[in-house]
């Protein structure tokens, strides 16, 4: 246990920008919830917590990474308007898969996904799921930035995600299928799917992009109600996921 001090504090405020997070190899969890989802799947280099807070929270498995801190210091190094009295400072993990991860069922795609709050919910929904790897474009959101880490719920605990080149990846696995949802595909309800391959969210005010679009070998849509008059004009990104994956998924799970 050990107290909190200048360095610790610089350290965790610039590891609010994904440059730093990178140079530092490390992120941040805050709150009891998000701490307790995520504790036994990082390596922790601090425990950030007041004195109350440990008291109450701690274990002895916490001892030696704690950093006791006054309240108005947690104020200085959390994310959120609202300081939590813990934040864990944890190691950026190595991630990686092989072909047989990839073979072994259905992953997702994440075509510039840029809002941190859906890109945690499709985690939530991959872990819901048991969908293990998301693979994402290097221009999507970054899986440890704090409001997409809070967002999971604790699935980033169990779900990967991988920044590649998707255009490399699909023609990689050119022999499984690809689905991903147009405007002008073939109703969701009428397809035949496999639960196996990758499905593709784009960009949530452009869709997918044309290249990406270009590796999809099936192309559905997701059809308004049969109902005369206007309706929204697109799904949100993490709603449309949920409905593609339940059908996706639907055989395998009955």
């Amino acid at each position: 246990m050990i107290d909190i001090n200048n360095g610790i504090i610089k350290t965790v405020r610039t590891l609010a920008s994904k440059k730093h997070r990178d140079a530092e190899g490390l992120f941040v969890a805050e709150g009891t919830k998000c701490v307790r989802d995520t504790w036994h799947a990082f390596n922790c280099r601090w425990l950030i917590a007041t004195r109350s807070w440990y008291e109450q929270m701690g274990t002895a498995e916490h001892y030696d990474k704690v950093v006791i801190t006054p309240k108005r210091e947690m104020a200085r190094m959390s994310q959120f308007d609202n300081p939590s009295d813990v934040i864990a400072v944890y190691e950026i993990p190595q991630r990686s898969f092989t072909d047989a991860d990839v073979r072994a069922g259905l992953n997702i795609v994440l075509d510039n996904v840029q809002d941190p709050g859906n890109l945690g919910t499709i985690m939530r929904l991959a872990d819901w799921y048991g969908i293990h790897n998301i693979f994402a474009s290097r221009t999507t959101v970054d899986v440890y930035n704090h409001k997409v880490v809070q967002a999971t719920m604790g699935a980033i605990a169990r779900v990967m995600v991988h920044y590649v080149d998707l255009e490399d990846l699909l023609d990689d696995y050119s022999d499984l299928p690809a689905y991903g949802t147009f405007l002008d595909g073939e109703n969701i309800y009428r397809a035949n799917l496999e639960p196996r391959g990758f499905v593709i969210f784009g960009n949530e005010g452009q869709g997918i992009t044309a290249q990406v679009a270009e590796k999809a070998t099936h192309r559905l849509l997701i059809p308004a109600a049969p109902h005369k008059g206007r309706t929204s004009e697109s799904l949100n990104v993490g709603v449309a996921a949920a409905i593609t994956l339940s059908e996706l998924l639907r055989e395998s799970l009955k």
